[in-house]
């Protein structure tokens, strides 16, 4: 058997190839909801009425007083819940109330969002996919071995913003991972909460969030460039990560051959 035909190493190359799609969606999207936004109809056309709502949200709650941080908050547990894309609103905090007061709003918002897409996925999945895996010796042995190591995974994958944060979510709530450690691992969501509302801060217009038209000042730029080296970083050590987790599954899901030797003459 080849390096490729390996179950652990074609787990491994789809990660990889998972990443690198979703750092290209993660590039794409605000070009793609500009596109949608200059049509009427079209392929992008709901994209952009989407991220053209949040914009709309974003300024108002900025206007709302004392009460918007609240609302803020409850909105962003919300969106995280129904898949939203939450870019534009965790840049909009910054816009809205400022680096550190944004970043504790979104960081609020998203762990309730995230615990709570989490749950539903536990509850309302998890019993299904048990059932229809109930006789893969293999999946078993990786969902447990997850549950293991589930923690220092999930802040891994929460440091990247190359993994889709909403789809994670529901994802991780069908593995065996305790709400604990879940919860704990999400804390790794910090860094980049920090960078992405500080460059919100940075924006003058609500219409410049989610566009090409970010402020080209020195701290967006050397941000920028820490997103970008941290995607690289994150992807390669979860890859590693990922890879060590499988063989380990791989060995306990197949069942040891004891070799007998004989004494030659």
């Amino acid at each position: 058997m080849t390096l490729f035909q390996r179950p652990t190493y074609r787990r491994l190359f789809r990660l990889l190839a998972f990443c690198l799609l979703g750092s290209l969606l993660l590039a794409a999207a605000p070009a793609m909801a500009q596109e949608g936004a200059s049509q009427g109809s079209g392929p992008f056309a709901f994209i952009g009425q989407i991220q053209t709502a949040l914009l709309n949200f974003v300024q108002w709650v900025k206007n709302l007083g004392p009460i918007g941080p609240i609302v803020f908050i409850l909105a962003y547990v919300v969106i995280t819940v129904a898949f939203l894309p939450a870019s534009v609103v965790t840049l909009g905090a910054g816009f809205a109330f400022g680096w550190i007061p944004g970043t504790i709003y979104v960081f609020i918002g998203a762990m309730f969002g995230a615990t709570a897409a989490f749950l539903i996925g536990r509850f309302v999945a998890r019993d299904w996919i048990a059932k229809k895996v109930e006789g893969n010796q293999f999946f078993q042995s990786l969902d447990n071995a997850i549950a293991e190591e589930g923690l220092k995974l999930i802040f891994l994958i929460r440091l990247s913003p190359a993994f889709p944060f909403n789809l994670l979510n529901y994802a991780l709530g069908l593995t065996k991972v305790s709400l604990k450690n879940y919860v704990l691992g999400t804390t790794g969501i910090i860094p980049g909460t920090i960078m992405y509302v500080y460059l919100g801060s940075l924006i003058k217009s609500v219409a410049d969030l989610g566009t090409d038209n970010m402020p080209a000042t020195t701290e967006a730029i050397i941000i920028d460039w820490v997103i970008k080296g941290l995607i690289l970083v994150t992807v390669v050590a979860i890859s590693l990560y990922i890879a060590k987790i499988a063989r380990k599954a791989l060995k306990e899901s197949v069942p040891e051959v004891e070799e007998s030797t004989t004494d030659l003459a």
